[in-house]
This record gives C-alpha cells, sequence and structure tokens, in this order.
C-alpha cells in the first residue's frame, strides 16, 4: 500500500515506521526542525516494543507525494481542518482518510472539507511523543489502533488497511465492528484523564489520593456516556467502571498532553474534548456541569491567556 502519514509526530511517526518494516510505501508530512531531522537523518523510533530507524521520504507539500491508498491523518484536532484543505492532492478515488485524533468532531470537521466518502474514524491507545527532532519514543500504552468505516461495513480499503496494521511488529490493530462506539469510549476516558490533570495540574495518583477529585474524574467520564448514548452510541454498561480501574494502574507521576501543552504555552485540544462535551451536550439536553467546569477554568489558557 502506499501511505502518507499527516502529521508524522508520536502517534504519526510511530505508525509509519511500523508500516515502513513492514514493507509498505510510507511518506511522511511534518514541519519544522522535525521535517529537517527527519530528511537528513531518517526516523528514529524509540519503543517498549522494539526500536526502528527508516529512511523515509519526507516533506511538507503533498503535492510531492501525490494520491495514495491511505492517509493517517495524526495531527493535533486544533489542526483538523486546516489539513484537510490541503489533502486534495493525496486523494483519488477511494483514498481513505483515517483518523487517529483525539475527540469525536474530526470526522465531521475532515466532512466539511473533503468529500465524506473518504473519512474513517480511527482511536490509538499508545504514549509516544517527539523525544528529539526526528525521534519518535513510545513509553507505554498497548499500541492498539482501532479503526473502521463510519458506516460499520466491511469495505475492501478497510480490510486492506487491517491486513497491513495487522502485520505490524508492535501494532495491535483492530477493526471495530462499529466506530462510533470506540471513539466515544475513549472520548469519555480522554476527557476526565486530560481534564483533571490539566485543570487542577497535578498528576494522577494527586487525583486519586483526593476523595472530591477523584469523585470529579468519574463524573466527567459519566457526563460523557450520558451525552453519547443520548446521540445514540450504544457504549457498554461498564465503561465507567472500566476507565476508572484503568486510570487506577497508572503511574502516579503521570499527566497527560492537555496538561503538556498547558505548562509548555501550546496549543491546547480543549475545544475538541470538554468543550465539544459541552456543545454535543447542549444538542441533546444532557446536563454536564463538570465539563462545564473543565471547559471554564482551562478556556482562558487555552484562548492564549498568560
Amino acid at each position: 500500500m502506499k501511505l502518507c502519514v499527516f502529521g508524522a509526530g508520536g502517534i504519526g511517526g510511530y505508525l509509519g515506521a511500523r508500516l515502513a518494516d513492514a514493507g509498505h510505501e510510507v511518506h511522511l508530512l511534518a514541519r519544522g526542525a522535525h521535517l529537517a531531522a527527519l530528511q537528513s537523518d531518517g526516523l528514529r523510533v524509540e519503543s517498549i516494543h522494539g526500536d526502528t530507524t527508516v529512511d523515509l521520504p519526507a516533506t511538507d507539500d503533498p503535492v510531492e507525494v501525490g494520491a495514495c491508498d491511505v492517509v493517517l491523518l495524526c495531527v493535533k484536532s486544533n489542526d483538523t481542518r486546516a489539513a484537510a484543505a490541503d489533502m486534495a492532492p493525496l486523494l483519488s478515488e477511494g483514498t481513505a482518510v483515517v483518523s487517529f485524533q483525539n475527540g469525536v468532531d474530526n470526522e465531521a470537521w475532515l466532512a466539511e472539507t473533503i468529500d465524506a466518502s473518504h473519512v474513517v474514524g480511527g482511536v490509538a491507545y499508545i504514549f509516544s511523543t517527539i523525544k528529539d527532532p526526528g525521534v519518535v519514543e513510545h513509553t507505554g500504552g498497548p499500541a492498539r489502533f482501532v479503526y473502521g468505516e463510519l458506516d460499520g461495513r466491511r469495505t475492501e480499503r478497510i480490510e486492506s488497511l487491517d491486513d497491513a496494521l495487522s502485520a505490524c511488529e508492535g501494532v495491535d490493530a483492530v477493526l471495530a465492528d462499529d466506530i462510533r462506539v470506540e471513539l466515544w469510549r475513549k472520548f469519555a476516558f480522554i476527557c476526565a484523564h486530560a481534564g483533571m490533570t490539566a485543570a487542577t495540574r497535578r498528576p494522577v495518583g494527586d487525583l486519586r489520593e483526593n476523595e472530591a477529585t477523584w469523585a470529579m474524574y468519574r463524573r466527567l467520564i459519566e457526563e460523557v456516556c450520558a451525552v453519547g448514548r443520548a446521540e445514540g452510541v450504544a457504549l457498554p454498561d461498564d465503561t465507567v467502571s472500566e476507565w476508572l480501574a484503568f486510570a487506577q494502574d497508572f503511574d502516579p507521576e503521570m499527566y497527560s498532553s492537555l496538561h503538556y501543552d498547558l505548562t509548555h504555552n501550546k496549543p491546547m485540544e480543549l475545544d475538541a474534548l470538554n468543550g465539544s462535551v459541552v456543545r454535543h451536550a447542549e444538542d441533546v439536553g444532557v446536563d454536564v456541569p463538570m465539563n462545564e467546569a473543565v471547559t471554564a477554568i482551562l478556556s482562558p489558557w487555552a484562548a492564549g491567556g498568560d
């Protein structure tokens, strides 16, 4: 397959390297110092599942890549619309654009610009980041990638992608029966974990030790589940207990990417996370006071406050 990784950071770089090692033609889209390092020294992945170095074509211009079988969209949710506006050179009839991003709105945002027939849902469970320009570090998480057509069909292109990812070393590949369920499942967790670590500026261990804070963490998950179910998403009954148990096993010093962005003066994905919960809740008439509180607390920072 010919694939383009649009945003070759922690998630995209990891996937691109694994797919290249499996024999696929992989092109990387990146920018800045990271792009310069990819072009001069290749991509290095340092992973708990095994290290690898690959020399792949890298650019910031989609025209240089051309039409692909699959585009893996791995930019921050804040950049989804801008990426969609630049995506035309990568698309031909049948190209799948798989969003491995945070939130439940990216697929709709993509469909505002590119034909909705290209859009495929995806969820990534991996802790990885750009360690240095040209170097992606995978420190934890199952490296589990879940994907599926938005209408649940088993198309030829989604089965081809499933075959490709399933053959990659260091990738737990899952073709979902209902990708909307998977999107909202992760959404429920990340809104709680990212929202609370950022709003309190404390790691998860401190959140677990404080009864009131841990109760709010739980309520954030419950609210997202209520909104998803009101939108017709068949979330499992044990979603809340599953995520609380999952978070109990985290290193007590763990934060979130939202906290990192807050404390490093980087653009925050608040609008795609807790802010999105508030918007969806208004549409379906569900009360989400905990998500409203997190959104209110972090909005001045997301808007660029010092």
